[in-house]
């Protein structure tokens, strides 16, 4: 695949099982690691990153380029280093430790996050969770699945989908950066059950029918969310944004900022909510 090429769904999903063997290896990297001696520092937007961040990248890069020759990439920590690519066409986006304060904390809920994004729009996404033991992938238009991680591999590929709206309805929330607009959204919604986790695999919770809604009302960064809005789709759920603008990615020019969105299992419950505002 080279650059200016566009990556369809079907050329994705040819490709996904290198590229879960790719993100499989990057997580245990980050496994290998102690959050208690690892080296760390804050970033200039005071986020921390830690030695397991950039080894996971490393492990990343390298393998993308014997994948993915010439497809541009954007990945966290070294999308500042050289000049934006041009992302018009295909490119694949990585989080190659997504919730990095989680992980320093000793607990389970970081990711490493990759998606392939083709015109804007995100058509494939994985994102394991090496502590949980757990990896979860989609493609758009060829369904979702979760697999189990043992021994630095991943194997038994269950399918996977989002649930209609139920009576005990459950959203998960921002652990670290819970917001009173997306607080106020919640309470909107009636009598619901809020789960506060880390990193992406609150997409994974709704992309599997554990959970209904996922708001994030303040802002976050691109590589944090392509992986899960291409998982959930690919599972039957809808990803929106304010105002009916569609959520696109490749936007350099915004530094990658995505300023909010709602992921909901049931596109139906959010077109009756919508009607309802």
């Amino acid at each position: 695949m080279n650059s200016g090429s566009d990556i369809s769904p079907a050329q994705a999903r040819q490709l996904l099982d290198d590229l879960t063997a790719l993100i499989v290896r990057a997580g245990a990297e980050i496994g290998a690691a102690s959050p208690v001696t690892v080296v760390r520092r804050l970033k200039p937007d005071q986020s921390p990153v830690t030695a397991a961040d950039e080894a996971s990248e490393a492990v990343i890069l390298r393998g993308l380029a014997r994948i993915l020759p010439n497809v541009p990439i954007v990945a966290e920590e070294s999308v500042g280093a050289t000049a934006p690519p041009d992302l018009t066409g295909s490119f694949v986006i990585v989080d190659p430790l997504d919730g990095t304060r989680e992980f320093l904390a000793g607990r389970d809920e970081f990711t490493v996050n990759l998606a392939i994004v083709t015109q804007g729009l995100p058509v494939a996404g994985i994102i394991a969770a090496p502590k949980v033991g757990k990896l979860w992938r989609g493609v758009i238009g060829y369904g979702a699945e979760r697999l189990r991680l043992s021994d630095d591999d991943a194997d038994h590929p269950e399918a996977i989908s989002t649930r209609s709206w139920p009576d005990a309805a459950v959203a998960v929330v921002s652990r670290s950066h819970m917001d009173s607009a997306t607080d106020k959204f919640v309470s909107k919604l009636g009598p619901i059950t809020r789960v506060p986790c880390g990193s992406a695999i609150k997409f994974c919770h709704i992309a599997e029918g554990s959970a209904d809604i996922y708001p994030r009302l303040a802002t976050t960064r691109e590589w944090d969310v392509a992986a899960g809005h291409a998982l959930v789709v690919a599972a039957g759920g809808i990803v929106t944004a304010p105002h009916g603008i569609p959520l696109t990615y490749g936007r350099a020019a915004e530094n990658f900022r995505v300023p909010a969105f709602v992921v909901w299992g049931d596109s139906g419950k959010a077109v009756a909510v919508k009607t309802r505002s």
